[in-house]
């Protein structure tokens, strides 16, 4: 069984950033894409962005497009999310996920079988 733990969460201004990490424990998510989910008080929660098992593949949504970064290091079991230019709208609980994928990946429709807690985010006006 795979578990996430998520850190890096905060308090940020607009047009800040931050670096969200996910770690991977309990076995190996070196053949597992890895990704990120968010969700707004009151919102359903939305894909953010997706990393393939090898990085050669990288998704996201297009209200992040431009803006955030994800990567891993796999030698680690670690995924990041790189975010800059952060909004208001930004805010939400960042939830770090993992499974197999078909790609091209339809971010929506994932629903991947691991999920960490979740880190908050929270981007002052």
């Amino acid at each position: 069984q795979v578990r996430l733990v998520e850190s890096g969460g905060g308090l940020v201004q607009a047009g800040g950033s931050l670096r969200l990490s996910c770690v991977a424990s309990g076995r190996s998510v070196s053949t597992y894409a890895m990704g990120w989910f968010r969700q707004a008080p009151g919102k359903k929660r939305e894909f953010v962005a997706a990393i393939n098992s090898d990085s050669t593949n990288t998704y996201y949504a297009d209200s992040v497009k431009g803006r955030f970064t994800i990567s891993r290091d796999s030698a680690k079991n670690t995924v990041f999310l790189s975010m800059d230019s952060l909004k208001p709208e930004d805010t939400a609980v960042y939830y770090c996920a993992s499974d197999f994928i078909f790609e091209p990946l339809d971010g929506p429709t994932w629903a991947p079988y691991n999920w960490g807690q979740g880190t908050q985010v929270t981007v002052s006006s």
